[in-house]
């Protein structure tokens, strides 16, 4: 029930605000708004302005709207209404009106950014896990437990790092701009100031992933190496394990962190049969040797170690929360970034750098859009953005049918002083129509099959 409540809000609020775009740009350039649909299909409620005219309505399928205006295309126009009508405005206002839609998209996402900003956002501390084995942050030196402070592009000012996230986002811009990093950490001592280049140029990736961040190193915050709930009948409670013992070494290598640890105990069954091991864990503040041997499990056809148990502590917190001017500014650098992020994939999607199973459907937008809401309103928040920000880039893109594919007729006509012919017009539609279906098809096929697998 709260993923439907949930997909119904989510995509509710993102058509009325986009449609509200076209709606208030189409009365500020004078044209008159016939009716202001939320849904397709039948009508299920509705009412007519008196002053206006127009008719806002809520039709049966909640899956997008439309503003229909006043159009010489569509049918008669009142001689009275001439100068109302849609295609007696500029080049310059049809395009404004056409282009408002997906810009409120974006300007959505924006303030959604900003509020989460003011209001402060509870996030992982910039700690280092044990980084990924041969990863640049690996070769760089960093053994995990390191906490990131300052970061920056080889020559640019060093800029606060407030949390894992903020880290993670740095990382991933500056391997894909192909730029080499400054950061500023303290160790585990709490020294502080120590200055690490990491030549993340390098890396030759276009696309933001979990292939991407294996390469970077960083895949998860720090989390200590101590034992939750254990299984019964799992190894880790048959041989004595409690909840709560640290982990300090397996055999003879010292544990940094929960991930490398279960990591470990996965491959140490990669052979097909595991091993005695020697686990020195600290319990209750005393030392002490436990001997386990994880059990063989079959995950994707290929032999893994099991101990039967959660690995790992919470990682430690932090608020983080900016102020007016800031956090209007981290929201707009966020939604540029994102967007042209966005656009880069569809762009590698296009010219098959990237799978199209990367494209997701209602189905796929629902159940996050349930996940989201089940966490918390920040993150509900932080998820309307995100789908605010894909609507608003994919109806910019110059596709007939879309928004974007308007925009390209109006440059045309623009350019050549006279408009795309009626029967150019019909046949683009027929192809961006065509083009959209097989995107939807597609979108749909990867939902139905991320539910059934």
């Amino acid at each position: 029930m709260l993923t439907i409540f949930a997909f119904i809000v989510a995509i509710g609020a993102l058509v009325v605000v986009h449609e509200l775009g076209h709606f208030w740009m189409a009365r500020a350039c004078g044209v008159k708004v016939l009716r202001f649909s939320v849904g397709f299909g039948p009508k299920l409620v509705g009412w007519t302005s008196p002053k206006s005219g127009t008719e806002f309505v809520l039709s049966a399928l909640p899956l997008g709207g439309f503003v229909k205006m006043l159009d010489a295309r569509e049918g008669a126009v009142p001689a009275d209404q001439i100068s109302m009508e849609f295609n007696a405005k500029s080049v310059g206002r049809r395009a404004a009106i056409v282009a408002t839609g997906p810009l409120a998209n974006l300007g959505l996402a924006l303030f959604l950014y900003a509020a989460v900003n003011w209001t402060g956002m509870e996030h992982p501390q910039a700690v280092l896990a044990k980084p990924v084995p041969g990863s640049v942050f690996a070769d760089a030196g960093f053994v995990g437990g390191e906490r990131i402070v300052r970061a920056a592009y080889v020559g640019d000012d060093l800029q606060e790092v407030r949390s894992f996230e903020d880290l993670r986002w740095w990382v991933t811009r500056a391997a894909l701009e192909h730029q080499d990093m400054v950061v500023e950490y303290v160790d585990g001592r709490g020294t502080v100031g120590r200055l690490v280049q990491v030549p993340l140029s390098g890396i030759n990736e276009n696309f933001a992933d979990a292939h991407l961040l294996q390469k970077i190193g960083i895949i998860g915050p720090y989390s200590q190496a101590q034992m939750g709930d254990l299984m019964e009948g799992g190894a880790a409670r048959e041989a004595g394990l409690q909840l709560g013992d640290i982990v300090l070494r397996l055999d003879e290598a010292a544990i940094v962190d929960a991930a490398q640890l279960r990591e470990l105990i996965r491959s140490s069954g990669r052979s097909g049969s595991v091993k005695s091991q020697v686990w020195q864990v600290k319990r209750n503040g005393v030392d002490a040797s436990v001997q386990v041997t994880p059990k063989i499990e079959w995950d994707a056809g290929k032999p893994i170690g099991r101990v039967g148990a959660f690995i790992g502590a919470p990682p430690a917190m932090v608020v983080v929360r900016y102020g007016l001017w800031d956090g209007i500014e981290r929201a707009a650098r966020h939604t540029w970034e994102v967007s042209v992020l966005t656009l880069q994939m569809m762009g590698q999607i296009l010219i098959g750098e990237a799978s199209l199973k990367n494209l997701s459907g209602p189905i796929t937008i629902a159940d996050y859009a349930g996940k989201s809401a089940a966490v918390g309103m920040t993150q509900y928040l932080l998820f309307l953005a995100l789908i605010s920000i894909s609507l608003g880039v994919l109806n910019l893109l110059p596709l007939p049918v879309l928004d974007g594919g308007h925009l390209m007729y109006y440059v045309w006509e623009w350019i050549s002083g006279k408009p795309v012919s009626d029967g150019w017009m019909e046949r683009m539609q027929r192809v961006g129509f065509a083009i959209l279906l097989v995107m939807m098809c597609v979108a749909v096929f990867n939902d139905v099959t991320r539910l059934l697998g």
